[in-house]
């Protein structure tokens, strides 16, 4: 089967900096590095990795071919990203000596997905593939639409979190994946717990103390596994990208989850973001607590 996911791209341009810059400052770097970001091209990169087919369904623009190849160097099929007009999404993120962070994002691109190039992209999918999405593109409403009536398996990761995005597409979803804080700030949305949710599958993930998994309200924990963090960017959509490829592949969510739980554990391990999401052979070979 095929994950088609409707997702970002974007270039994180990550300065190193002697101290965070104030109002007015002008600071020099010590260092820049560019990597591929943005929370789709992670989650498609990520379950690539994981042994999944990947269709990616985003736009890039005039300066975004090197994130084109680099996604279908890490397995991604780029066929269904449009090269459009307006410039590629990207971050701007100056990290000071004590790991603390400030961070300037542009949509760009992600924005500019028309409602053709989704359908046409869609109109290729199995019934029973899986559709994924997360809030930094539009379309998601249509898209989750368009999932639920050709029969696919309809997820949404609700990162960034806004609670309208998420109560938009709640109606069409077989599974949700958000954070502990996004859990209560949709129930304060809401005024209904997870366990309260009609969708059908929900995981609602706990940084080191794992994740818990909800199946029609009944819940199951699985606890995270305990290494020296040196950057968690990434480590979440590295984990739903896992979840997705495990599911295609019919396995128990249990094993599932656990198998989502080892690659950001090793994520974790690493610096930077798509370019360094784990491949299921060092996910299983790799020695975790």
């Amino acid at each position: 089967m095929t994950i088609w996911n409707l997702g970002s791209i974007n270039a994180d341009m990550i300065y190193d900096v002697p101290h965070l810059p104030g109002p007015g400052e002008t600071l020099s770097a010590n260092r820049l590095d560019r990597y591929l970001g943005g929370k789709g091209a992670n989650m498609s990169v990520a379950a690539a990795r994981a042994g999944a087919q990947v269709a990616h369904i985003g736009a890039v623009g005039p300066d975004g071919r090197w994130a084109l190849d680099r996604m279908t160097e890490y397995g991604v099929d780029t066929r269904h990203i449009a090269e459009v007009e307006v410039p590629t999404g990207h971050a701007i993120i100056a990290v000071d000596a004590q790991g603390e962070n400030n961070i300037i994002l542009f949509p760009g691109s992600n924005h500019a997905i028309t409602q053709d190039q989704l359908g046409q992209a869609l109109s290729t999918a199995l019934q029973g593939d899986v559709l994924v999405m997360q809030n930094e593109t539009n379309l998601q409403v249509e898209a989750a639409k368009m999932g639920r009536d050709l029969g696919l398996t309809v997820c949404y990761a609700a990162a960034p979190f806004q609670a309208d995005a998420v109560q938009a597409v709640l109606p069409y979803l077989d599974f949700l994946i958000l954070n502990e804080i996004e859990a209560e700030q949709l129930q304060q949305a809401t005024e209904q717990s997870v366990t309260d949710l009609e969708v059908e599958h929900v995981i609602v993930t706990l940084g080191s103390k794992g994740a818990r998994y909800y199946h029609r309200g009944a819940a199951s924990d699985f606890p995270a596994h305990k290494v020296k963090a040196v950057d968690t960017t990434g480590a979440g959509d590295t984990f739903t990208g896992y979840v997705l490829a495990g599911m295609d592949r019919g396995m128990l969510m249990a094993q599932v989850i656990s198998q989502a739980n080892r690659a950001a554990a090793l994520m974790v391990t690493r610096h930077g973001t798509a370019d360094v999401i784990p491949d299921l052979k060092e996910v299983r070979e790799a020695r975790l607590d």
